[in-house]
Formats: C-alpha cells, sequence, structure tokens
C-alpha cells in the first residue's frame, strides 16, 4: 500500500523528527550542540524508502520555540506522537522506519561525545522513545 502523505502531514513528520535532533542538541548545551545537530540531520538525511523522501528536505517553516528546551520538547514530544499514529493508520510499515530513523538519530545526535551519552542526553533520548511509543 502506497503511502499518500498531505502537506501538513510530511510537515509533521519533518518537525517531529527534526524537532527530535533539536532537542537532542538543546539538552547537550554544555557539550557540543552543533554537532549533535549535525550528527543527527545527517542520520534523517541518510533515511530510505518513503521516509527518507519526506525526511529528504529540511522543513523550512520549522518554527520551534527556542525559549527553552522545555519550550521545545512542549512541541516535539507531542509531534513525534502524532507522527507515529500518522503513519500507523497509514502504513505500518512505514512507522517502523519513521521510528528507527528517529531514534538512529536520536542515538547519532548523543554519540558526540566520547564513551556514554552524558544523563541529560540520555534521559532526552528516553522522552523521546517515549513519545515514539505513545501512539
Amino acid at each position: 500500500m502506497p503511502l499518500t502523505l498531505t502537506e501538513q502531514d510530511q510537515l509533521t513528520l519533518r518537525t517531529a523528527a527534526y524537532g527530535a535532533v533539536t532537542l537532542m542538541s538543546a539538552a547537550d548545551a554544555a557539550g557540543k550542540p552543533h554537532k549533535s545537530a549535525t550528527e543527527g540531520s545527517i542520520a534523517l538525511a541518510s533515511a530510505t524508502g518513503p521516509i527518507g523522501h519526506v525526511l529528504a528536505t529540511y522543513p523550512k517553516e520549522l518554527k520551534l520555540d527556542h525559549k527553552s528546551v522545555a519550550a521545545i520538547a512542549d512541541q516535539v514530544l507531542p509531534a513525534l506522537t502524532a507522527a507515529m499514529r500518522l503513519l500507523k493508520q497509514q502504513a505500518p510499515a512505514e512507522a517502523d522506519n519513521f521510528r528507527n530513523t528517529v531514534l538512529v538519530a536520536t542515538e547519532a545526535a548523543a554519540r558526540t561525545h566520547q564513551g556514554q551519552p552524558s544523563p541529560t542526553l540520555a534521559d532526552m533520548s528516553r522522552k523521546i522513545t517515549e513519545a515514539l511509543d505513545a501512539a
């Protein structure tokens, strides 16, 4: 079954995925936030299948509230859940692809440090996973 997404659906997916990378980068403010953002974005751009085609374009209309990490999370975590709900309804295999892609991107963003990610990054990764699984 082909995946048919409206422009709004695509924006939701892009906001969720790129927002998750932004959230990881913001949570890494004491470390290497620019490197986290770069590594996470490269992972998203490397996605394949229909999800890869959607994520190949950075959402220019992405407007995240950068006042605080909490403000970014208020936008991104619900978008992750909404994206998963949308994909589970339309194409369950693509829901798995999206989930795995976002998790790889968050892992890539967290790996900019030697050894284990900081407790802050590990906790943010957990919150992102919970939002993906809430659908």
